[in-house]
């Protein structure tokens, strides 16, 4: 069955943009064209004539070993309507999808190894099409991971970076091609990207926070890939998720005070004590990263110890800064710093917080001593969206540049990893 990138919605973003395109249906009608000024009508048929014939650039015909994560290019003219069919040596079909330039076609799904493949495109002016065939690699000896911190069907705030681990580091001349086939569609659509905080892991984050309601889909395409010198990504991996309701916590130290936002509106103010002079919290753009209803805190600073079981808790960092409640330290709470790090709040605040929150959800803490570091954390959106496509090992699409010179700036204007494989989370701090 021919697959027609009118009648199908388009496999986004692996040059950065999430994007999602109306199609219709594939009901075996003709093309529908339209003139110059909008007005019905079809091309001539010296106009056809002259259309360029889609074909084929690669895989080439016979060609074998050729990757289970392969894309068919195509060489075609704008307007050429092409329709790609891709089937098994048994007949079975492959489903998949144009990228949204036309350029390539995707298979929905990884190819199978050790198998030859049939591909045939048609296109206007060229009813009789062009075909190849092609043998897949045999299953590599090596195989590598990638996985999502994404857990399927879950609901995560507007802050949300979808993070991508592999077992292996990539290498810089591999990452292009690897980021390539890391599919993210959004509905509605936003414009978004991929950063690499180092070979072993990867996130992407759109421009401005996701809108609230977002449906999101994702797929690492890397199935037979080549992840490394040696290695082959073992499998696909999708997930799909939701962004709920816009959730703002900002702390400001100079107050001692922490604002609460709903989708734009402030429903608390509540009064905080952060980290003391020996012990700064970080001011940055964070997210909720982890909760728990209780947990066991064990301070590492021999001159400094603690033991204490702490509830409601809400990790921002991988260095172990938290919001949680905190009875012991009420009464210093919007007037003085006297924690370890942590954002301290009441019980009865922090079960409010608890019961509210989301992980991904934004806190933005200002006016503290300490800046946050980079990838201690979520740490997606305390880089501008200049900065942060920098991180990409593609180039910028058109029309991701931005007016705004922070990432501050474009958080509020709209109301996206974890640590390093490699760096393991600090204990928290009280």
């Amino acid at each position: 069955m021919g697959v027609s990138a009118r009648a199908l919605a388009t496999i986004a973003a692996l040059t950065g943009v999430a994007v999602l395109a109306a199609g219709c249906s594939n009901d075996g009608s003709k093309p529908k064209w339209t003139g110059p000024d909008g007005s019905a009508g079809g091309p001539s048929a010296s106009a056809s004539a002259e259309l360029i014939k889609a074909t084929f650039t690669a895989p080439a015909d016979g060609a074998s070993n050729v990757s289970t994560a392969t894309e068919l290019s195509l060489q075609a003219a704008p307007g050429s309507n092409a329709q790609v069919t891709l089937a098994d040596a048994s007949g079975a079909t492959v489903a998949g999808a144009l990228r949204s330039d036309g350029t390539t076609w995707i298979p929905a799904t990884q190819l199978k190894y050790g198998t030859q493949y049939t591909a045939t495109v048609t296109s206007a002016g060229d009813t009789a099409g062009k075909k190849i065939t092609f043998t897949t690699m045999a299953k590599p000896g090596k195989t590598v991971n990638a996985s999502t911190a994404i857990t399927d069907n879950k609901t995560y705030g507007v802050g949300m970076p979808i993070v991508v681990r592999f077992g292996s580091s990539v290498p810089q001349d591999l990452r292009a091609s690897v980021e390539k086939r890391l599919l993210v569609t959004a509905d509605p659509p936003q414009v978004g990207t991929w950063h690499w905080f180092n070979g072993g892991e990867v996130h992407y984050r759109p421009k401005e926070y996701w809108k609230a309601g977002t449906k999101i889909s994702t797929r690492l395409a890397v199935g037979g890939l080549q992840l490394t010198k040696t290695g082959w990504g073992t499998k696909d991996v999708t997930s799909t998720f939701n962004i709920g309701d816009s959730i703002v916590m900002t702390t400001d130290d100079k107050t001692h005070q922490m604002t609460v936002e709903q989708n734009g509106q402030v429903i608390k103010t509540i009064p905080v004590s952060l980290g003391k002079p020996k012990t700064p919290s970080s001011s940055g753009h964070m997210v909720v990263m982890d909760k728990n209803q209780s947990e066991l805190f064990v301070g590492t600073d021999p001159e400094d110890p603690y033991r204490e079981t702490v509830y409601w808790t809400q990790r921002m960092t991988s260095g172990g800064e938290y919001i949680h409640a905190a009875p012991w330290s009420v009464d210093a709470q919007g007037k003085r710093n006297v924690s370890h790090g942590c954002t301290n709040v009441s019980e009865s605040n922090a079960k409010f917080l608890y019961n509210l929150t989301k992980i991904g959800d934004v806190v933005i803490v200002k006016n503290t001593t300490r800046k946050l570091a980079w990838g201690n954390g979520w740490t997606d959106w305390d880089k501008s969206w200049d900065e942060y496509v920098k991180g990409s090992a593609l180039t910028p699409p058109a029309g991701t540049a931005s007016p705004s010179a922070s990432a501050s700036a474009s958080a509020s204007a709209s109301a996206s990893a974890s640590a390093s494989a490699s760096r393991s989370a600090s204990a928290p701090a009280a």
